[in-house]
């Protein structure tokens, strides 16, 4: 592994990983703003809501720098990265419905705001959006890649739904909702900038497997943020995850290491919360700072994020049979920002 990016200041980072497409992202957000504009008022309300909230536009990077270092930085990569940002955005919505989230991004989330019903059909409406970007890009590599992910996708939560306050879930039942659930769409959006690019079946299944360990990386810190003591700092509510029953990796790593009273009382509290999330799913009453010192104690969060690492060397072994250059290194200041993040 080549000396640690890590050393660098996270600012400084960002700005050499993101600023060198700022313009090509400018115009793919005047893309989604215009995507999201609908006859019905409220659509591009709650459209503009959920843009307007920001976020890390991640996705689209990634098509925009892996099709750069495929040799592509034409007009399509525009359009591509949209739709794969709409279809995070969908999903967003989706989301924030089933897991009763009423915060997105330090603002009210869409569901808090107009309700869980036009939530669901406004993320409909962009999922709708999306595809149709797609098809009028007519790449059938493209499209087939597009459908697969949100079958993927759709999977993971579902997964992520039957096993809520399950301890008995395994760690390879949570990486494959986190594969499915998180990794797929950086799969899918590294893998399209590969198709944009021409380049063979082999160096896009390495883009593809760039974008999944990212992917992996990138929920593996997510889960250990949840248990940061300065939840405020992260646009959600403090110890999300365990109000929503979530059992992420560093609750995995702890009970498998703690004693049966420990085991006892994380259970004890998760069934509190199972209780309550039937009614009253934002109620903030059950102090989850007793699972916290114990994931603390068995090094639960040092060890995710040491996985998280892991899966970063992964995507420096991906990329090592492209050629050098300002994409190359782009991409791998993407994968390092991804748990570099302190949000």
């Amino acid at each position: 592994m080549k000396p640690p990016p890590q050393a660098e200041p996270l600012a400084v980072l960002a700005a050499r990983t993101f600023d060198r497409i700022a313009e090509p992202i400018a115009l793919i957000e005047r893309v989604l703003h215009d995507q999201v504009a609908s006859d019905v008022q409220l659509i591009g309300a709650v459209g503009d809501h959920v843009l307007s909230a920001g976020g890390k536009r991640l996705r689209p990077a990634l098509v925009l720098l892996a099709a750069e270092l495929c040799g592509y930085t034409g007009p399509r990569r525009l359009q591509i990265g949209a739709a794969v940002e709409l279809l995070h955005t969908a999903t967003l919505l989706h989301d924030d419905v089933v897991d009763l989230s009423s915060l997105r991004r330090g603002r009210p989330s869409a569901n808090a705001v107009w309700g869980n019903r036009r939530a669901v059909l406004a993320g409909d409406f962009l999922y709708a959006r999306a595809s149709a970007m797609m098809a009028e890009d007519g790449d059938p590599h493209l499209i087939e890649i597009f459908a697969a992910t949100i079958g993927r996708m759709a999977e993971g939560e579902l997964l992520q739904l039957e096993g809520s306050f399950d301890l008995d879930i395994t760690e390879a039942n949570y990486f494959d909702v986190i594969d499915r659930k998180s990794a797929a769409l950086l799969a899918a959006a590294c893998e399209a900038g590969a198709i944009l690019g021409g380049v063979t079946r082999a160096e896009r299944r390495r883009l593809a497997a760039f974008g999944r360990d990212l992917g992996l990386a990138f929920q593996l810190k997510d889960d250990a943020l949840d248990y940061d003591t300065q939840a405020a700092t992260l646009g959600k509510r403090q110890y999300a995850d365990l109000h929503e029953g979530k059992v992420t990796l560093p609750l995995l790593l702890t009970l498998k290491r703690c004693s049966s009273s420990e085991r006892e009382e994380i259970a004890g509290l998760l069934k509190a919360a199972a209780r309550r999330s039937e009614e009253n799913p934002s109620a903030d009453d059950i102090d989850f700072s007793p699972v916290a010192e114990l994931v603390a104690a068995h090094h639960g969060v040092e060890d995710t994020l040491r996985r998280a690492a892991d899966h970063i060397d992964r995507c420096q072994e991906a990329l090592a049979a492209f050629p050098e250059g300002e994409a190359r290194e782009a991409l791998l200041g993407a994968a390092t920002f991804a748990v570099a993040r302190d949000r």
